[in-house]
């Protein structure tokens, strides 16, 4: 738990139990996309007694602190991922609403090759590529 508390601090939030597991949720989370509901799920499933009201709070202070990312895809509810600092890009299958992470430097560079030459710098971008798997 030394790991949460000290990011907790450092963004000068209150160490408390439901925000300790809620990051260690995110932290230990199978492709790092977690929804408030699944997050509200597996806190019960460990006995916690933390409400849904209060997850979503959690996240939003900590969306607000920016410790965690939101993302809300097409057609689906948003998901969360702890904001470790390094960007990258997702995929998101439209048959099993699995989120797949990506970086691809080719399309950084082309997506501030296309900003500049509107005359504009990039500051920050998203971009979300929907896909369904290969067909034989």
């Amino acid at each position: 738990m030394g790991n949460e508390n000290r990011e907790l601090r450092k963004a000068g939030l209150k160490i408390t139990m439901p925000r300790v597991k809620i990051l260690e949720l995110l932290e230990h989370a199978d492709g790092g996309h977690l929804s408030a509901e699944e997050i509200y799920q597996q806190l019960l499933e460990e006995g916690e007694q933390t409400g849904l009201a209060t997850v979503y709070r959690v996240l939003t202070q900590f969306e607000q602190a920016d410790l965690v990312l939101r993302h809300n895809f097409e057609g689906g509810k948003a998901v969360f991922e702890l904001n470790r600092g390094d960007h990258h890009d997702h995929m998101v299958c439209t048959d099993s609403g699995d989120v797949i992470e990506f970086h691809n430097e080719e399309i950084e560079e082309l997506q501030r090759k296309i900003a500049a030459s509107h005359g504009y710098d990039l500051v920050d971008h998203s971009l979300v590529l929907y896909v369904t798997p290969k067909k034989n």
